[in-house]
């Protein structure tokens, strides 16, 4: 075999032009590449290449997304009901009194999302993840459904707060093991070139479930009066768990097991996957930490803007901007549905210029963005307030359409599930969750309106450090799997670019 290419160049070190296929590589990539080549000591085959076929992939992540969606919409109707919930389970405390309790009640659900995911993610690496999903949706269905059970505080008294915030549990509990489990088995489907575009439907489906929810409550409390809400009709969102739990349910229990998490299920990993619960999370926090540090900071700036823009907003515009419920749940609607036309076209930014750079300009957008934000929401009229949510709705989508594919890939397969439990949860609970109460209490503390801004800004500053440290991860294999393709085509790309690269790393072509 010759050593001269195509393109002129030889392959050697000391030849600087490259093979065409080598230079379009992004850096990151062409280096894991080459380190996996070094370590096979050849060239990629056909059987060294995962090839996810287009039926299965599509089925594989819609069902994803549509699970999810369901299941946030039943996570995330309690925040935009906050307030008539206080009303009805703590009716004796002040009006601020109330919305804290509420609010309180809200975190405690994220409370117990650590222990959730400490069960469900090892459960994920051995048993698999479509399983722990399943049962994920069961759970988190039986919890909201039965929220719209409870009688109010005037009924059963003091027995009636505390029924709500066992079902706030039940609830909690099964988060822990939903986003990171996911996340997972969507990353874990998706080809190396698209996993950020293919990996955004999930958090899709996740806002397209906070906009259905926004919606519902919208339509009730337009076509309700006051009484009536307070009465039952608070109550139909929650009832309405029921029958969704079932068709997830059903989705997820027809989705196969992960590409990536069938291969690790070879010898080199196997006594990994069997090990002791308490031996995987003595080897994720000894050999992860620095991962575990990282998926907590980029959890934290998603997550806070996350909770802020749905779980604290509605409130905030009626409560402490004295806006009426309608324009609010219009409001935060119209920012739902912005992030949901967003969040696909910024996922297929990350695979074209990193996950990095995504994060960054956002994090440093909201920094100076924040404050200005709030202003607009503090504004008269209904022009300027939209642009304010508009603002905040298109910095969270920034946060959001990465994450699903930036945080897997900081773990290898056969710990991710239970890494991902670990570093989300508890990120989530220490912060996102408890984003409502802290903000609400603070505006109450110090009666500034901006209080939520200068903690976005916290949130902001905190993730571009975060940022600093981040390693990209773009359009690279994940750790622990093999190379994923698209097609056949794509995997003969593949196996030419590795034999470039392989003639570039030893030097002759002996490599090929």
């Amino acid at each position: 075999m010759s050593d001269a290419r195509s393109d002129g160049s030889t392959g050697r070190p000391g030849d600087t032009r490259l093979p065409k296929s080598v230079v379009e590589l992004p850096r990151q990539v062409r280096e894991e590449l080459t380190r996996r080549l070094r370590r096979n000591k050849r060239a990629f085959r056909e059987d060294d290449i995962q090839i996810v076929e287009g039926p299965l992939l599509r089925r594989a992540v819609g069902a994803s997304a549509l699970g999810n969606c369901m299941e946030w919409f039943d996570f995330g109707i309690y925040s935009y009901l906050a307030a008539i919930i206080g009303k009805v389970f703590f009716p004796s405390a002040s009006p601020t009194a109330q919305l804290i309790s509420s609010f309180a009640t809200f975190a405690a659900a994220f409370v117990v999302r650590p222990l959730g995911g400490l069960v469900f993610g090892p459960l994920g690496d051995r048993v698999g993840r479509q399983k722990v999903l399943a049962t994920t949706m069961i759970m988190m269905a039986a919890g909201t459904f039965s929220i719209g059970l409870i009688p109010g505080f005037t009924t059963i008294g003091v027995a009636a707060p505390v029924l709500l915030l066992i079902a706030r549990m039940v609830q909690g509990f099964s988060t822990g093991g939903e986003y990171g489990g996911a996340s997972t088995f969507v990353s874990e489907y998706a080809p190396d070139r698209r996993r950020g575009f293919l990996s955004s439907w999930l958090d899709f489906g996740t806002f397209v479930g906070y906009a259905l929810g926004s919606a519902l409550v919208t339509v009730l409390n337009l076509t309700l009066s006051d009484a009536a809400m307070l009465s039952w009709g608070w109550r139909v969102p929650f009832l309405i768990a029921g029958p969704l739990g079932a068709i997830g349910l059903y989705i997820r229990l027809r989705l196969e097991e992960s590409p990536a998490f069938q291969q690790q299920l070879d010898e080199h990993e196997k006594s990994l996957a069997q090990a002791s619960v308490g031996g995987e999370f003595k080897d994720i926090i000894g050999r992860h930490w620095r991962e575990l540090l990282l998926c907590m900071g980029i959890v934290l700036l998603y997550n806070v803007t996350n909770y802020m823009v749905t779980g604290f907003m509605p409130t905030y515009l009626t409560e402490d901007l004295h806006h009426s419920s309608t324009f609010a749940d219009l409001l935060v609607l119209i920012g739902m549905l912005w992030i949901v036309l967003l969040i696909t076209f910024i996922g297929r930014l990350s695979d074209h210029v990193g996950r990095r750079p995504v994060y960054a300009v956002s994090a440093a957008a909201m920094i100076v963005l924040a404050v200005p934000s709030f202003l607009l929401l503090m504004s008269g009229g209904t022009w300027l307030p939209l642009l304010g949510m508009l603002i905040l709705a298109t910095l969270l989508a920034c946060f959001a359409a990465p994450s699903a594919a930036t945080l897997p890939a900081l773990f290898p397969t056969a710990v991710r599930y239970a890494a991902m439990g670990i570093g989300f949860n508890v990120a989530v609970a220490a912060f996102g969750g408890t984003t409502p109460l802290v903000t609400e209490a603070l505006v109450n503390l110090t009666g500034d309106n901006l209080a939520p801004a200068y903690y976005l800004m916290l949130a902001g500053a905190i993730g571009l450090i975060t940022v600093r440290f981040l390693p990209e991860t773009a359009q690279m294999p994940l750790n622990g799997s093999r190379p994923m393709v698209g097609s056949r085509q794509e995997e003969q790309e593949l196996i030419s670019t590795s034999q470039d690269l392989y003639l570039l790393a030893e030097g002759g072509p002996r490599a090929v």
